[in-house]
């Protein structure tokens, strides 16, 4: 996961080469299975904290995911790097992308509470336009004329998607669609930081632990301070909750770094650019979210642009 770094990857997890990386290969049968399922798993995640809203408020639910996956992920660093694990320079640009992190998933859980979950999952994947433009002022990373093309086509998709906001209150759906495109802008800025602070050296996991170490205590202060800690303890709360910390924190991250370290990071990143259409689709069949024409079109001129730019993206950069 990272689009750009992190092109279309699951919210939180790295998607980075290590000095270390063993030769990769284009996808075979059993990759592109794997990569499906795993377009599939994060596609469902917004619908699974949306169906629970009313037992569980989505950043509690996130506060929970995350304080599990940290102590996983932090005795896995642990186990690997031993006592010297925060003796490596990455202390500072790790903790910067743990709070781009939190800032990023405080808003995803703010805009469930507003707007849909195909809403949410499109303007969240939005982020590798931001990437694109941020590291434009790196200069090595200079844009080109078709990406600049895919940021336009993107853009003006974005602007058609906010048009016919249907039946909900025209508060609600600005708020909640906004609030999912910043998170998107927030993702693309932790991707450019990733690209460029001593932290795109560290491992996967400890990259991944940095962020949800500090996501967890940050979202869940949050949750206080704004009374949204309360949990029922239904039996569809506690199977969304055990669904995203177990399946999506855990076990699809880890498929997700073995992928990484066998196959050819491009073809799989462009791959996950499914993951924002399974995420529609499970919104409108299991919630019955509203696709309005005006959303499908502009969500589908935001999956065109993201594509050119991904695109363009890894033809600079051999693999």
């Amino acid at each position: 996961m990272e689009l750009g770094a992190r092109a279309a990857q699951p919210h939180g997890a790295v998607l980075k080469r290590t000095a270390n990386s063993t030769r990769r290969y284009p996808l075979d049968g059993r990759a592109v299975g794997l990569v499906l399922g795993l377009c599939v798993i994060w596609g469902f995640q917004q619908v699974a904290m949306k169906a629970i809203v009313t037992d569980v408020a989505p950043v509690m639910q996130l506060a929970i995911r995350f304080a599990i996956a940290a102590v996983f992920y932090g005795a896995w660093v642990l186990w690997r790097e031993g006592p010297t694990t925060f003796a490596d320079g990455t202390l500072r640009s790790g903790l910067l992308i743990g709070a781009l992190f939190s800032l990023e998933f405080l808003l995803v859980g703010e805009a469930l509470a507003h707007t849909t979950a195909a809403h949410t999952v499109v303007f969240l994947y939005t982020s590798p336009i931001f990437t694109a433009l941020g590291v434009q002022f790196l200069p090595d990373e200079r844009l080109h004329r078709a990406q600049w093309i895919g940021i336009a086509t993107a853009f003006v998709g974005i602007v058609i998607a906010f048009v016919g906001p249907g039946d909900r209150p025209v508060l609600e759906w600005v708020v909640g669609d906004g609030l999912a495109l910043l998170a998107g802008a927030t993702w693309g800025l932790t991707n450019v930081v990733l690209r460029r602070g001593r932290i795109g050296g560290a491992s996967t996991a400890k990259t991944v632990f940095y962020q949800v170490a500090l996501a967890a205590p940050l979202i869940y202060a949050y949750a206080a301070a704004t009374g949204q800690t309360a949990i029922v303890w239904t039996l569809p709360a506690l199977e969304s909750l055990v669904f995203q910390t177990f399946v999506i924190a855990i076990a699809s991250y880890l498929v997700w770094f073995w992928l990484l370290r066998h196959y050819l990071t491009s073809r799989l990143m462009l791959m996950t650019l499914l993951t924002p259409l399974f995420g529609v689709l499970f919104g409108a069949l299991i919630l019955h979210d509203p696709i309005n024409p005006p959303f499908a079109i502009g969500a589908l001129l935001v999956l065109l642009g993201i594509l050119v730019v991904n695109g363009q993206l890894f033809r600079q950069r051999a693999d």
